[in-house]
């Protein structure tokens, strides 16, 4: 593994770790509550994809959040950068994540698989 992979790797897991405390020192019960699945840099570190996971949320819910996220973007930026020393942290852009609706959706299509081959048996 290269040393800038090393550094990226680093810099996500900081991430991955920062931001939950950032968002848990808002006034906002939904800003709160969000689970931070995986953070992903690109640019060198100047910008990162931040996965959120959208369980127990509606369409409703999740476009009220994207909201609230944009106007704090900033301040979660601020934190991450204060917290670590960093002169600039990352510009941050969130996504809500769909990889456990599809594991789950996975799940089910083996389980029909599975129950169709022991009635063939």
């Amino acid at each position: 593994m290269k040393q800038q992979d090393v550094k990226r790797k680093r810099v996500e897991s900081i991430l991955k770790e920062l931001i939950p405390q950032a968002l848990s020192e808002l006034d906002d019960e939904q800003l709160v509550g969000l689970c931070v699945t995986d953070v992903v840099c690109h640019k060198g570190h100047h910008d990162a994809e931040v996965y959120l996971d959208k369980t127990l949320l509606s369409e409703s819910e999740i476009s009220q959040i994207y909201t609230k996220l944009n106007k704090v973007k900033r301040y979660i930026q601020n934190y991450c950068a204060n917290e670590e020393g960093w002169f600039r942290a990352p510009n941050l852009a969130f996504h809500f994540d769909n990889l456990l609706e599809q594991q789950n959706h996975m799940d089910k299509l083996f389980e029909k698989i599975e129950k169709g081959l022991k009635e063939h048996e």
